[in-house]
């Protein structure tokens, strides 16, 4: 008689594969992956010069995607 509560140990162990042969393919495709990364000295952002009188909001790329986040 099968309860409920307590899977026959044929479905816990089969689950098991299952989940870690998705595992095993997840590291594998990750394992392709990571050895093409080149890594290098990527040019930094270049850092504007304050004004003078103050004043220094400008409407940069990240500004105005703000604003659209925005809207109604």
């Amino acid at each position: 008689m099968s309860n409920a509560h307590n899977p026959p140990k044929e479905q816990v162990s089969r689950r098991r594969l299952f989940a870690g042969a998705g595992t095993v393919g997840a590291l594998a495709a990750a394992a392709h992956v990571v050895p093409g990364l080149v890594v290098g000295d990527a040019p930094g952002p270049v850092a504007k010069i304050a004004p003078a009188k103050g004043g220094g909001y400008t409407l940069s790329e990240h500004v105005k995607r703000y604003y659209k986040t925005t809207l109604v």
